[in-house]
């Protein structure tokens, strides 16, 4: 579809107050209960920010609960004590051989359930998501995907390091590739060798400008994410650019530091708004969706353990 006309539909809408109370809130009550409160606070968060995340002047909805979120914290804990508690064990008996074969297991397990904890996480956070009523999906095959993850983890380690623009370009179009919002569908057209470059440039000018390069090249990915990113209703396909600059990460990071410095880290909720209203000014659509044409087709799913996994392993979805 060619169209020069971009047009700003989404907005955030946060509150202040709302959100500082929030974090305080969440804060105080993970801590008295050592943590427990966790998938609660989780739960609480993700619905503010749905809550005030506006397209085309109706706002998201998340359906995810506490009490979801933490049956999966609980297989996800469960989980990361056996792997870790088998190494440390392997660790301590000072038997070499078992000391290496603890080592394995836990590099293994830990490869293996990646792309486990990201399927599920992906199935469960876009099965919890809706915009008036209707909710999004990820289609994807746990098989499949974990074929795909492997392979490029794999071509990864064996390139040390240098397919892995390759791989997030892959995984990417799979996942993307694989999300519904009822009956719209997504592409991701971005390429392996679009992202190397973004990285390799991107790496010697932090360098040679001392890391004063670095808010140009997060506003360079940035823009390869969201401008590789298609909407398809039917034979139209809705494009997405980003406008950020480099000039907006910079004033932004800069000053998002200062609010929390200044304000002893109760300013994070402001923090948290000024980063969200400034992405979302700064993203554009060639077209709005039909909405009269929009059709229910994706089913519940509320098993979070792979939205969980993903948390403890730190792994960005």
């Amino acid at each position: 579809m060619e169209n020069n006309e971009f047009n700003k539909l989404l907005k955030f809408n946060g509150d202040n107050a709302k959100a500082i109370g929030l974090i305080i809130i969440n804060q105080i009550l993970t801590i008295i209960t050592l943590g427990i409160y966790y998938p609660w606070a989780k739960a609480a968060s993700l619905k503010y920010i749905y809550g005030e995340s506006e397209y085309m002047e109706s706002r998201f909805e998340f359906h995810g609960t506490g009490k979801e979120m933490f049956k999966g914290f609980i297989k996800a804990v469960a989980f990361i004590v056996v792997v870790y508690g088998m190494f440390f064990a392997c660790m301590l008996s000072q038997n070499m051989p078992l000391m290496i074969g603890g080592y394995l297991f836990f590099v293994i397990a830990i490869v293996l359930v990646m792309p486990i904890a990201i399927h599920g996480s992906n199935k469960y956070r876009l099965s919890r998501s809706s915009w008036r009523g209707i909710h999004f999906g990820y289609r994807g095959d746990l098989k499949e995907f974990t074929q795909l993850f492997l392979k490029e983890i794999g071509l990864t380690i064996v390139t040390f390091g240098i397919y892995s623009a390759w791989m997030h370009a892959s995984l990417r179009n799979y996942i993307i590739g694989h999300t519904r919002f009822g009956n719209i569908e997504f592409k991701f057209t971005g390429t392996g060798d679009k992202l190397f470059f973004i990285r390799l440039k991107g790496i010697f000018l932090i360098i040679i400008t001392l890391g004063i390069y670095s808010f140009w090249y997060m506003k360079e990915l940035v823009a390869y994410e969201v401008n590789n990113t298609k909407i398809i209703q039917g034979n139209k396909e809705i494009n997405i650019r980003s406008t950020l600059s480099g000039g907006d990460i910079f004033v932004l990071i800069i000053t998002n530091y200062l609010i929390i410095i200044f304000t002893l880290g109760i300013g994070v909720g402001i923090a948290l708004n000024r980063s969200m209203r400034i992405i979302f000014s700064n993203i554009e659509f060639d077209s709005e969706i039909d909405t009269t044409n929009l059709i229910q087709t994706e089913e519940e799913y509320k098993d979070a353990t792979g939205d969980d996994m993903t948390d403890m392993l730190d792994i960005s979805i």
